[in-house]
């Protein structure tokens, strides 16, 4: 039941197109106490169906630039190249670290630019009231 309920959940936020390992490699590594290797190819292999079908929604609703995703997915064959190998040579805790580090430096500025596009609508709700 705990895995289907963190599999939902890393459903929603990859449908959204944030990533479901942001929620589904720490759920797996804290809640089902699951390597941190292993974790990461359980969501690389559990991300293909969810990524197609995630696609096949955003294309049908033309959310798609198609001419972005040439470049786009060479660069990141390459890099997923790489950092599998990276993987392959780094133990487990330092990848949790790494990981956690990463996390947190998107919550940062995740934050940072939610306060900044609040102080924008205000600022554009006072221009609206003035007119």
């Amino acid at each position: 039941m705990l895995v289907g309920i963190i599999g939902f959940f890393a459903g929603i936020i990859g449908g959204m197109g944030m990533g479901g390992g942001t929620i589904l490699i720490p759920a797996l590594v804290l809640f089902a106490v699951i390597d941190p290797k292993l974790a990461q190819s359980i969501n690389l292999l559990s991300s293909i169906p969810m990524t197609i079908t995630a696609l096949i929604i955003h294309i049908k609703n033309n959310d798609v630039e198609l001419n972005l995703v040439a470049p786009i997915a060479i660069f990141g064959i390459a890099g997923a190249m790489a950092g599998s190998l990276l993987a392959e040579y780094l133990n487990s805790e330092v990848l949790t670290k790494a990981f956690g580090i990463f996390l947190f430096l998107i919550g940062l500025f995740e934050i940072q630019k939610g306060l900044r596009g609040e102080k924008k609508k205000s600022h554009l709700s006072n221009l609206i009231k003035k007119d």
